[in-house]
């Protein structure tokens, strides 16, 4: 794995050096595992949640889940745009960002805030990779990652007015 951002004369057809796209590839292919992640765990909680908060957390989380299933595809078309095969890494759907998985016995308050937390989380990884793709010239991944910063963002707004 190339951990360095450095110059090469070898260009894409994704217009990035080679080098570069190969680290990139490897960055998007990290939020492609989490944002799986992330769309599994708000699924498995829209099935389980009850409770007076049901029907909000329950319509919510699905217009998540929908919106986060169509953008992994999107990840994963600009990993293989950067020339990598499109991985989603199991080892990471099971461990995970702090390795919490879904809890159907958690409360609608707690489902809600463990959504947040992953929401938050995700976004600030992609605001890390926005400034990574624009260090080395890679204006379609940093608009890529600047989508999802800000569906995260919203997303992290929205469940936290619901339980404010």
């Amino acid at each position: 794995m190339v951990t360095t951002l450095q110059k090469s004369p070898v260009n894409l057809d994704a217009g990035v050096d080679i080098l570069n796209s190969l680290s990139l590839a490897e960055a998007v292919a990290g939020v492609l595992t989490d944002t799986y992640r992330l769309v599994l765990k708000s699924h498995a909680y829209h099935w389980n949640v009850t409770g007076p908060m049901f029907f909000s957390v329950h319509a919510l989380t699905e217009a998540q889940y929908t919106e986060m299933f169509a953008a992994v595809d999107v990840l994963a078309e600009r990993i293989r745009a950067l020339g990598k095969p499109a991985m989603v890494r199991l080892s990471g759907l099971v461990a995970g960002p702090g390795g919490r998985d879904p809890d159907a016995g958690l409360s609608a308050e707690e489902m809600v805030r463990d959504l947040q937390a992953d929401h938050e989380a995700l976004a600030q990884r992609m605001r890390a990779l926005v400034e990574r793709a624009e260090a080395v010239s890679d204006p379609v991944t940093a608009d890529i990652a600047t989508t999802r910063a800000a569906f995260h963002e919203k997303a992290a707004w929205m469940l936290r007015a619901t339980v404010a």
